[in-house]
């Protein structure tokens, strides 16, 4: 038995999941780890039994006796050790790596990587090429992923490779990149240990953005790249800082996207990007999106300003209460200043291709917004359906949208504010309940129309019959709010009946 089977084998008897772990822990114990605290987890790990061992040898990141590491993992200690995953003393064993358990509501898998940093307040410096495991970003981008079945898929900067593992689901190649040859070994030892090559062909590639892919196609790109916008001055931590100023890292991801995508094919980023002053920043992003021959929805979901952007980034490099970290905290800040930056903002770029501008396909849409609410994970299948509806908006006339039997989705509710008693509302806001939580002030037309949406009467009906009830005139009322109706459609308010 290789020793990924074996690995495995012992994972799996010892019930070291991510819902075993969370069980050993017990809950006031599991939430002071996700604190970086691991006091608590340390008495209620006290048994010495193999999940117990497990769990303080890689979460806890503590010492474990020998013994009960032999039980925990029966003929493998000293081969982990010579790979470089633990390390040995007399009597004792201790993490060199990190191996974490995963999942998501389908299935369970083991993450390699490099040991979480930080934990009881210790200092959080690393090494240059450090790999991360899982984190809110990595985590995050997994549920905006579209998860329908695709041919090829292209895991860009794939670091541990907890992208690929969700991607082997549902797709039937993948190629993961990376610059980091340390993250490319942990990237093949996660898919063994993880039998991802019993069910998609997998291929692990050493270079910097597309260049190991030139010339290919894909039906899905996917990346979380070193998005820290900086000067790209300083110590380099290759899990975050591009060597790029700025966030041109990103542009280049953007911009390079569509000659790897086939139509129909889906690129999504995690990503920051600046905001300069005197340029919105939908302005500015909007500029690396145009003739891209793709349907772009980008979202901002939260926007820093210069001195808590510095702080966060220098305190995960490890500089805080360090002498170089007021010279680095000013030094950025300057050179935020000469660049102009009021900001940095967060958030998710979806591209959809749709065919090639100036030729047979039609011409893309661009959809930039602000939505910092509360939304409901995964996203995934809400990207999708953008992506459906903006198709279909884009194939439909006016004349055939009239006639379209529409249909109000199933989560929208209506809320109405004004005085008590007042005879009508001074607001009306329809809400979705699920997936990004949309919400949208209308009037009492739109607020009608989309009451009466149930697929029996045509949009052009319903507006004939608000429009009589209103004392207005039909045509007048099918003009101003055909508009409209394409909007509810594009926000996922209302839907052809059968999509």
């Amino acid at each position: 038995m290789s020793l990924p089977a074996g690995l495995r084998h012992a994972l799996e008897q010892a019930d070291y999941t991510y819902d075993g772990v969370a069980r050993a822990l017990g809950p006031v114990a599991h939430a002071a780890l996700s604190r970086n605290e691991t006091t608590p987890g340390l008495r209620a790990t006290a048994d010495g039994s193999p999940l117990s061992t497990l769990t303080r040898l890689w979460p806890l990141q503590a010492p474990v006796p020998l013994a009960d590491a032999e039980r925990a993992l029966p003929g493998m200690v000293d081969a982990l050790c010579v790979t470089g995953v633990l390390e040995r003393s007399v009597g004792e064993v201790r993490a060199r790596l990190d191996l974490r358990p995963y999942a998501d509501e389908n299935r369970d898998w083991w993450v390699l990587s490099d040991l979480t940093p930080g934990l009881d307040g210790a200092g959080v410096r690393v090494s240059s090429d450090h790999v991360l495991g899982i984190s809110s970003a990595s985590s995050s981008l997994a549920q905006l992923t579209v998860r329908e079945p695709a041919g090829r898929a292209l895991d860009l900067g794939t670091g541990c490779g907890v992208q690929s593992l969700h991607l082997a689901d549902h797709v039937d190649e993948i190629v993961a990149t990376d610059v980091n040859p340390r993250a490319l070994w942990m990237t093949r030892l996660n898919f063994e240990l993880n039998r991802v090559h019993e069910t998609t062909s997998a291929e692990v590639c050493d270079g910097s953005l597309y260049e190991p892919v030139r010339g290919e196609l894909f039906d899905l790109v996917v990346t979380n790249p070193p998005f820290v916008i900086s000067p790209a001055t300083g110590e380099r931590l290759v899990y975050r800082d591009s060597g790029l100023p700025g966030d041109e890292v990103v542009r280049r991801v953007v911009t390079g996207a569509p000659a790897h995508l086939r139509p129909g094919a889906w690129c999504q980023v995690l990503a920051n990007w600046v905001h300069v002053d005197g340029l919105p920043w939908d302005e500015r992003l909007s500029g690396w999106l145009d003739g891209s021959g793709c349907d772009a929805w980008v979202v901002q979901r939260e926007v820093a300003d210069p001195a808590q952007y510095v702080e966060l980034w220098l305190k995960d490099a490890g500089l805080h209460g360090t002498p170089q970290y007021a010279e680095r905290y000013d030094t950025w800040l300057s050179w935020f200043e000469e660049q102009r930056i009021t900001g940095v903002g967060f958030g998710w770029l979806n591209l959809h291709k749709v065919g090639e501008p100036g030729g047979s396909g039609r011409e893309p849409v661009l959809r930039l917004e602000d939505w910092p609410y509360e939304v409901e994970q995964p996203l995934g299948p809400e990207v999708a359906a953008w992506g459906r509806r903006t198709d279909l908006l884009a194939a439909t006339a006016d004349a055939a949208l009239l006639g379209a039997r529409l249909v109000t989705r199933v989560d929208v509710r209506q809320e109405t504010f004004g005085a008590p008693g007042a005879e009508d509302p001074e607001q009306i806001v329809l809400r979705q309940q699920r997936g990004l939580r949309r919400a949208r002030q209308v009037d009492t037309v739109e607020a009608g129309l989309v009451g009466a949406c149930d697929g029996d009467l045509t949009t052009g009906q319903i507006l004939d019959a608000l429009a009589t009830l209103l004392d207005a005139e039909p045509p007048a009322t099918r003009e101003a709010y055909l508009p409209k109706v394409r909007e509810l459609v594009a926000e996922g308010f209302l839907a052809p009946a059968g999509l």
